[in-house]
């Protein structure tokens, strides 16, 4: 397991400026006017870059989907109970769930992850990463200790690893686990010091009384640790932002939070392009950036979730997703989306008749 100072300490390259340049270069050479494709023209270009490839690799991709209970769950913030991630992961498992029928579609492998489910069956088709049985209730107590946390982290990393020696080219992200809005929530307000009722949602369907009572928790929680600066039993030495980031997803994330942190880690050491999906991954984004500044060079955001601080995560990230559908579904559904988009854009990019073709001269840029 990677300790916490292999973490913070983990050096990254950008992603390649001459790869980019002779992507955007092929664009200009396409018979169309210039940035006719608009963002999506510049998402190929950003695909190759990490990569290295000026003919990126997009055919092999996988969706990751981090599993695990969350023991805030317990103060009633959600109407379903935890019994039913334990219920979704089965499905993830046996190829029925919401992402699997999209993922069919979209020619995407889905890899589930038991990170930490409570419960103590292995669960067939569900990969087993487990942490521990759930996190505590951060009301409470934090909700991880800095070993679980590490190790989570580190689950997110070495997964990527493992589908970079597969030959996979592209990753999505995704999660499962009653409870997680409201860890996103929490640490989402914290890194991003504003009011956590601007960022808490309704979740799978709060009412009204629901909603308040879940702002409630969060608030009260926030303000039982005001000194995140003490580092709890983190070590301690000058990068005082990092640990104080580490702090708050120990003390108020998850598991899932977590190991997505890893993965979005993972990403920019093995140069393979992550896709966010909604609030929970975007926090998790967000984690990543502050942990190891330029991951972000690494992610591709996809859709602007129903969750409000989905878009505020991305904003931060200064990334701008590619689909506005008013989503809340879950499972990394939105992320599995954008794989069409870029299907049609790339195969544009490569079959697309060229000014020469035309023999017509070629738009100039000014």
């Amino acid at each position: 397991m990677r300790m916490q100072k292999d973490i913070i300490n983990i050096k990254i390259n950008k992603p390649s400026a001459a790869i980019y340049n002779s992507v955007k270069s092929s664009w200009d050479h396409i018979s169309k006017p210039l940035d006719g494709l608009g963002d999506f023209e510049e998402l190929i270009c950003r695909i190759a870059a990490i990569q290295e490839k000026e003919t990126p690799v997009i055919s092999k991709r996988a969706a990751v989907i981090y599993c695990a209970d969350n023991g805030i769950v317990e103060e009633g913030i959600s109407q379903s109970s935890k019994d039913i991630t334990l219920s979704v992961a089965k499905a993830l498992g046996s190829g029925i769930s919401s992402a699997c029928t999209l993922a069919g579609h979209a020619g995407v492998d889905i890899i589930p992850v038991d990170v930490g489910i409570d419960c103590e069956e292995k669960i067939p088709g569900v990969r087993d990463m487990k942490v521990s049985k759930g996190t505590r209730n951060f009301l409470k107590e934090p909700a991880m200790t800095l070993e679980e946390t590490l190790r989570a982290i580190d689950c997110g990393i070495n997964l990527v690893k493992e589908l970079s020696e597969k030959g996979y080219g592209i990753i999505s992200t995704g999660e499962m686990g009653i409870g997680n809005t409201t860890t996103s929530a929490a640490v989402l307000a914290c890194l991003l010091q504003i009011d956590s009722d601007t960022v808490t949602g309704r979740g799978a369907g709060l009412d009204d009384d629901g909603l308040s009572r879940k702002r409630q928790v969060i608030k009260t929680a926030i303000n039982k640790y005001p000194d995140r600066n003490n580092f709890g039993e983190l070590e301690r030495d000058d990068d005082t932002g990092k640990h104080s980031v580490l702090e708050i997803l120990r003390t108020l994330g998850g598991l899932d939070i977590a190991a997505l942190t890893g993965t979005f880690i993972g990403g920019a050491i093995y140069h393979i392009p992550i896709v966010i999906d909604g609030l929970i991954s975007a926090t998790a984004a967000l984690i990543a950036e502050r942990l190891i500044p330029g991951v972000k060079d690494y992610m591709i955001a996809s859709h602007a979730g129903r969750e409000s601080g989905c878009l505020l995560a991305l904003q931060e990230l200064g990334l701008r997703p590619y689909i506005e559908g008013n989503m809340a579904l879950g499972e990394g559904t939105g992320a599995l989306m954008l794989f069409p988009l870029i299907d049609m854009v790339f195969d544009f990019y490569k079959k697309a008749a060229k000014f020469s073709d035309y023999e017509i001269d070629e738009y100039k840029r000014f």
